[in-house]
This record gives C-alpha cells, sequence and structure tokens, in this order.
C-alpha cells in the first residue's frame, strides 16, 4: 500500500478528515523552508504538497506567485527540490509528499528521469495543474511504474461528461479545487461544494480533498465534514511571508509561526 493510501485509510480508521498543507519549496531560504517543511507533520499536517518554483504560475494568486519568486531568487531548483524531499525521508518515513506544480520543469529536466529521482528521493505523489489527462502519458507512465501516484484536478466545470476522461488515470486522491479561479481568493459555496462532491463521487472511489480558498480552522472544519481531506495553500504561504522583514529575509521564529498556524488550522478538523 502506497503512502497516500495508507494515510487516507488510517483518517478513515480514526473517522477524520485530513488536512493537506501547501508550502513552496525554497521560500524565502533552504533553510526556513526545509524546517517547515520537517515540521509540517507534528504541527498536523496528513498529507504535505510541496510547491515546484516556477516562473508562471498562471493557476496562481500573488501570493503563491510571490512565493515562488522568492524561492526562485534564493536558488530554488527542481533538483534541490527533490534534496529536500530526500532530507525530509531521514526524519518521516510515513507522510505522503505530493509535489504540485507545472510541467515545463519537469519537462526540462526529463519525465524518465525525474520519476525515477522523485521515488528514490521519496515523493509519493504529483499534482501538474498545467498537464490535462489528454497530454499526460509522457508523465503519467513513468510516474506510475516508480509507484508514484498521478493526482488530478477537478473543478465546479467538470461535468459527468468530462469527469470519467480526467479520473481514468487518476491515482491516490481526487484534488477538487472548489471555485473557478486562482489560488488564494474567493470562497467556495458550502452547497456547492457538497453537490460537487457527489457527482465526483459518481465517477470514482478516490479519496477527494478539496483546496482553494480554505483560509481558517473554521473553514477546513467545515470542509472536513464533506471531503475527505481540505487543503489549505495560500493562507499558510501568506502566513511565511507575514513573518518576512523588508528584505525578505525571516525573521526569528518564522518557521514557529507558520508551524503554530498549521497547529490551529489542525485542531479545527480535530473539533469537526
Amino acid at each position: 500500500m502506497s503512502r497516500i493510501s495508507a494515510r487516507f485509510a488510517a483518517l478513515k480508521k480514526e473517522g477524520r478528515a485530513g488536512l493537506i498543507t501547501f508550502v513552496t519549496a525554497g521560500d524565502p531560504d533552504r533553510a526556513t523552508s526545509q524546517a517547515i517543511l520537517d515540521g509540517l507533520p507534528g504541527a498536523g499536517a496528513d498529507l504535505i504538497e510541496l510547491g515546484l518554483p516556477f516562473s508562471d504560475p498562471m493557476a496562481d494568486g500573488p501570493v503563491i506567485e510571490l512565493a515562488s519568486q522568492r524561492a526562485l531568487k534564493s536558488g530554488a531548483t527542481l533538483a534541490r527540490t527533490l534534496e529536500m524531499v530526500t532530507e525530509f525521508r531521514k526524519k518521516n518515513s510515513e507522510t505522503p509528499v505530493i509535489l504540485m506544480g507545472y510541467y515545463n520543469p519537469i519537462y526540462a529536466y526529463g519525465p524518465e528521469r525525474f520519476s525515477k529521482d522523485a521515488a528514490v528521493a521519496g515523493v509519493d505523489g504529483l499534482i501538474i495543474v498545467d498537464l490535462p489527462p489528454e497530454e499526460a502519458a509522457e508523465l503519467g507512465g513513468p510516474a506510475r511504474s516508480n509507484g508514484i501516484d498521478v493526482i488530478y484536478l477537478t473543478t465546479p466545470t467538470s461535468d459527468d461528461a468530462r469527469l470519467p476522461t480526467v479520473l481514468a488515470s487518476a491515482s491516490g486522491f481526487v484534488y477538487h479545487v472548489s471555485i473557478a479561479g486562482i489560488t488564494g481568493t474567493a470562497s467556495a459555496k458550502l452547497d456547492a461544494v457538497s453537490d460537487a462532491l457527489a457527482r465526483i463521487r459518481r465517477h470514482t472511489d478516490l479519496p477527494l480533498a478539496v483546496g482553494f480558498g480554505i483560509k481558517t480552522a473554521a473553514q477546513v472544519a467545515e470542509i472536513g465534514k464533506l471531503a475527505d481531506a481540505a487543503v489549505v495553500g495560500s493562507a499558510i504561504v501568506q502566513k511565511l511571508a507575514d513573518s518576512l522583514d523588508e528584505t525578505g529575509k525571516p525573521k526569528d521564529g518564522a518557521a514557529a509561526s507558520v508551524l503554530g498556524f498549521v497547529k490551529e488550522l489542525a485542531a479545527g478538523l480535530t473539533a469537526a
């Protein structure tokens, strides 16, 4: 059983939804980013999405876009992101790590080489937001052959005609984007999320995670009543941005501030 499947099975046994946290690799520097990544499980993250810094993150709002810029400025690369996962695995062998980002850096690295190196590093899944299922074979094949789940996105516009195509090759879990827009902006209405999840469940038995626009412990708790996991990204990245000085350097306690916020989010799920 993969780490992702094992984690969702454990959550089901506990009778609660999971918390999936997103941070950008290398933001604002390698040391701070590594400290946050290493501390996320202890703060309550059940699964971790580690963002691949990219210069043109078209699905992301300004918060994550600025995080990518900070990371790239500090020297972040795809290879160094894999090094971060390798370092994380020295301390944690159970928490699933999903790389989330755009296909260009992977294409430049080489899908076959990337899949092998990612598996060796300890990556469990991939969410490549600009790679539709119709175009995903050149990455999906190598990823799956190396034991890495390929996780696809659904949106409010994914209807019963589209869902079979999106979900045909999906594994790990399904990430439902709750709004038609970019990250870190509006929040979806719960009725709309509930209706969308019911529609998706008619097409798959995979766990369903909901993200985009989830910013508070209360919202995490609400989504946790509907989905198998709630995803929080921009709010966590913003918490880190708020802990930087005017030059973009982390203030004392920056990592602790981020991890403290994650603890608050996780407490919302526990209460629910």
